[in-house]
């Protein structure tokens, strides 16, 4: 077997079991955390997540194709489920991946592989905001929008121009944060974090012996802990020192709520989280490795949470006066509401809300003539479920 070469320390006693002090249960090898996300074998790198990085940039791509009227319905779904060769994008290297962010969508082992109709109705909905998108809101994009009637409204004192459903949803809005959850955040929590993936088959024998993926530096264990990273980190320029800000969705809003005092020190909950459980990993510790992906499951479903609640918010206080601005805020909103269907309870395997519940949200959002009927109160009383589930407070999240 190859031997570790490894940019981390690990204490003299990990080659040995250690006890806990009070009922001397077996906890594994010690482990201590790299001071970067960087790991190596025979000097070479073992960390990977290409196509992670692949699936964000693809994303990007097609939230900014959803802004540009001159696109087709069929431009637009051609991008979200890309296919091999096709010149979907911008980027040749795009061109030439066999992977779609489409295929990703709603597809964690833990949420869906047993549950297929909820998957392709999640499937089924990005679709709908796509074809809304396409034959709803561009054909309509110099008409003044008003209730039932799609078009554009100006934010006041501004030159921007919100391009909104008959309904007042911005679409692109809604598929591009909505996508922080069916895609960054389920497959980051409920797919490659989750034990059913990383001890799948011989996974845990294969690493206790490091027996590497076939012509690979690193064991399958240590790959899809790292895929897991990439969701979050994938599009950094060094992700092994992540400054976030690097891409328009999950990368962004962690470093939102971190920016925000109530919340400040989650991006480093995080990111020691991912280098320790990583770490644990190599050590074989799979105790601490677990208790790494429970930590992060909780700040990553906070993020979502704390968004949701924040925009609510923000669209409530200018509902009266400033329409444009509101719905801007409520199309965000939206889909970070969208999004707590796929956020996890640590030491569980369900969402903090359930589909159903989730459902009753965006039923609530969209009732009547949609944004237009909305009031204050209501939205507020939302956020105030949210928060209440997550326990903060809808005053914390305002920020």
């Amino acid at each position: 077997m190859k031997k570790l070469a490894l940019g981390l320390f690990i204490a003299a006693s990990a080659l040995t079991s250690c006890s806990s002090d009070d009922d001397n249960t077996v906890t594994g090898p010690t482990v201590v955390a790299p001071a970067t996300y960087e790991f190596v074998r025979e000097g070479n790198s073992t960390v990977s997540f290409g196509g992670q990085t692949t699936r964000i940039q693809m994303a990007e791509e097609l939230v900014s194709a959803m802004k540009d009227n001159t696109n087709t319905q069929a431009q637009l779904e051609a991008m979200f489920a890309h296919v091999e060769g096709e010149n979907d994008f911008n980027d040749a290297d795009l061109n030439a991946s066999g992977k779609n962010v489409r295929s990703k969508t709603a597809a964690s082992t833990d949420y869906f592989a047993a549950n297929t109709t909820a998957a392709n109705a999640i499937k089924a909905d990005f679709d709908g905001w796509i074809t809304g998108q396409a034959t709803e809101v561009f054909p309509n994009w110099a008409t003044t929008a008003s209730s039932g009637v799609a078009g554009n409204l100006q934010e006041l004192g501004s030159e921007t121009k919100r391009y909104i459903a008959a309904n007042g949803l911005e679409y692109n809005q809604a598929f591009a944060k909505s996508l922080i959850g069916a895609l960054m955040t389920d497959q980051m929590l409920n797919n490659y974090l989750s034990p059913a993936v990383l001890d799948a088959g011989d996974n845990r024998t294969n690493n206790d012996a490091d027996i590497l993926d076939e012509g690979k530096d690193y064991t399958t264990m240590e790959h899809k802990w790292d895929e897991a990273y990439g969701y979050l980190y994938g599009n950094e320029t060094n992700p092994a020192s992540p400054v976030l800000g690097a891409d328009s969705f999950l990368n962004k809003y962690l470093s939102r709520v971190d920016g925000d005092t109530d919340f400040a020190g989650v991006a480093n909950d995080v990111y020691n989280a991912f280098k320790l459980g990583r770490a644990a990993i190599v050590a074989k510790n799979y105790t601490v490795r677990d208790e790494q992906a429970k930590i992060i499951r909780e700040k990553i479903s906070l993020v979502i949470a704390v968004r949701a609640s924040h925009y609510l918010q923000a669209g409530a206080a200018t509902l009266a006066t400033d329409k444009a601005s509101a719905f801007h805020d409520l199309s965000e909103g939206f889909g970070f509401v969208y999004s707590l269907q796929f956020t996890r309870m640590p030491n569980t395997t369900t969402p903090y809300f359930t589909k159903a519940e989730v459902d009753t949200f965006i039923s609530e959002l969209l009732a009547g003539n949609g944004f237009w009927d909305a009031t204050p109160e209501a939205l507020n009383t939302m956020s105030d479920t949210i928060a209440a589930k997550f326990g903060f407070t809808s005053a914390q999240a305002a920020n």
